[in-house]
């Protein structure tokens, strides 16, 4: 059904990659330029709204400084309200959109509300920000699987797959963590893994990005010397280890 200027009521989720404006699929641009309205979230980079016709209603609709713009319910009845009243939503969220992006219960909402729904993944910060210091999840020898844990839930309180996670040999990929960073050390020494490798990227793939290297034993002190703090990735494992050897070769590679 289409809504009081002829066009269908539409949301398309978008993933905007982890943080680096090239990071974004072609698919993505595409629905940005075709958008009426764009809500977009804190950890989104605002140069990628210049995509966006001139006449696009653009609205921040994330968190900062611990502040939020906009509680979900808020923003479910605002993409069915833009969309009813000037047609095509989107979405535009960090990194990717069904990865802790909460994209799937708003399409949820939206749909029982007779929206036409669309979704483009977008690149997760979890592989692509310890890819772009040259650390890789999974290395022969090293690493033959990994996790990736929220460490909040939506009780505010840590994860218990943390500790499942310490538990196992893979390497654990921890998102929204700093908060609870004395926490995670304190699960992974009790898993006698005090010497394993760490690594904090903050502003991951950014300009302003910032790495703390270290291990379980030492990185609470090192985030405090280097002012970690977030929106940043916690990176557990031997894998860390390699950050050396391919940092060099992606130096020799930008240099080419």
């Amino acid at each position: 059904m289409r809504n009081e200027v002829g066009k269908i009521p539409t949301l398309t989720v978008v993933g905007a990659g982890p943080g680096d404006i090239d990071l974004i699929t072609l698919k993505a641009i595409k629905a940005i330029k075709s958008a009426d309205v764009i809500l977009y979230d804190a950890l989104v980079n605002e140069d990628l709204l210049e995509y966006a016709k001139k006449d696009t209603e653009c609205i921040f609709v994330g968190k900062r400084k611990g502040c939020y713009s906009y509680q979900q319910d808020q923003i479910n009845d605002l993409i069915v309200m833009k969309a009813q009243t000037k047609g095509h939503v989107v979405r535009l969220k960090g990194g990717d959109p069904f990865i802790f992006g909460r994209g799937a219960e708003e399409i949820d909402y939206v749909r029982s509300h007779g929206l036409e729904t669309y979704v483009v993944p977008g690149i997760s910060s979890a592989s692509a920000v310890p890819a772009y210091q040259g650390i890789p999840l999974t290395k022969r020898g090293a690493s033959e699987s990994f996790w990736v844990v929220t460490a909040t839930t939506r009780h505010h309180s840590l994860s218990e797959d943390v500790a499942l996670a310490a538990q196992s040999t893979a390497t654990v990929v921890i998102l929204m963590g700093m908060h609870k960073l004395s926490e995670i050390v304190e699960i992974f020494k009790s898993a006698g893994k005090k010497d394993t490798s760490v690594a904090i990227i903050q502003n991951g793939t950014r300009k302003d990005e910032q790495v703390g290297i270290g291990t379980i034993d030492t990185i609470e002190y090192l985030a405090k010397e280097k002012k970690l703090s977030s929106p940043a990735i916690i990176i557990i494992g031997d894998v860390v280890k390699e950050r050396a050897v391919l940092g060099r070769i992606n130096k020799e590679f930008a240099k080419a």
